[in-house]
């Protein structure tokens, strides 16, 4: 799956969550301007990829809001939203602008309660987990959640009424570093009924296939998509 990470009107490159130096992407394809909507129709058009990862970055640190963006990529694609949003009525007003599902991050989830409180109120399936981790520690306003492993936390976290979940290792975004995929695959055994996607890291096609064989549903893939080190070809191979 796609990412494409939002600030200040602009899709930008993400390296190991250090959103002071992010910069427009540049991409084999849609050019260096970090334009958003071009760079889904690269991946629509030219790699057949309808599904898209949206982080609004500005939204999550409280500085502004990409509303017409987001409306405009969820006209032309799937999406799930990362906005920051622990409170029902923002994760409403993101389903109003076409979002699928909306992405409950660990780093600014107030804790358990407000998770109960999203899977209760809004439509089922449209509650996205994120257990965002720095260095394998997550990342939580929670004092309580704040450092915990990636399986202690999802020990805390799961619900019944929660059926997938992201792992996102921001030390690794954008590094090429690889992702961890015995975590992955530990995940995948303690908690069967999740369809996890991974993300952070991933290098080529080699990465997705070990995370498929270790249980993962799905990848977010940024820069290997960016510089072409996966295209078509690799992504036929895998289907």
């Amino acid at each position: 799956m796609p990412v494409i990470d939002l600030k200040a009107g602009t899709a930008v490159h993400a390296v190991r969550g250090e959103r002071e130096r992010y910069r427009p992407v540049s991409n084999v394809s849609a050019g260096d301007d970090g334009d958003p909507l071009a760079l889904a129709r690269v991946f629509r058009s030219e790699l057949g990829l309808e599904e898209l990862y949206v982080a609004d970055l500005d939204a999550i640190t409280g500085e502004g809001e990409h509303r017409e963006t987001i409306g405009a990529l969820a006209r032309g694609a799937r999406v799930m939203v990362d906005a920051g949003v622990s409170e029902p009525e923002r994760a409403r007003a993101l389903l109003d602008l076409g979002a699928q599902r909306v992405i409950v991050g660990s780093e600014t989830l107030t804790g358990p309660e407000a998770l109960d409180r999203l899977l209760v109120e809004l439509p089922g399936g449209t509650v996205v987990l994120s257990l965002d981790l720095r260095d394998g520690g997550l990342l939580s306003p929670d004092p309580a959640l704040a450092g915990l492993s990636a399986l202690e936390a999802m020990a805390r976290l799961h619900r019944a009424g929660l059926r997938e979940a992201i792992v996102l290792d921001l030390a690794r975004v954008g590094t090429g570093a690889g992702l961890d995929v015995g975590l992955i695959a530990d995940l995948h055994a303690a908690f069967p009924e999740l369809e996890l996607l991974a993300g952070g890291g991933v290098r080529d096609a080699a990465d997705l296939r070990a995370l498929r064989d270790a249980g993962a549903a799905g990848a977010l893939v940024g820069t290997a998509l960016h510089t072409g080190v996966i295209g078509s070809r690799e992504l036929a191979e895998l289907r």
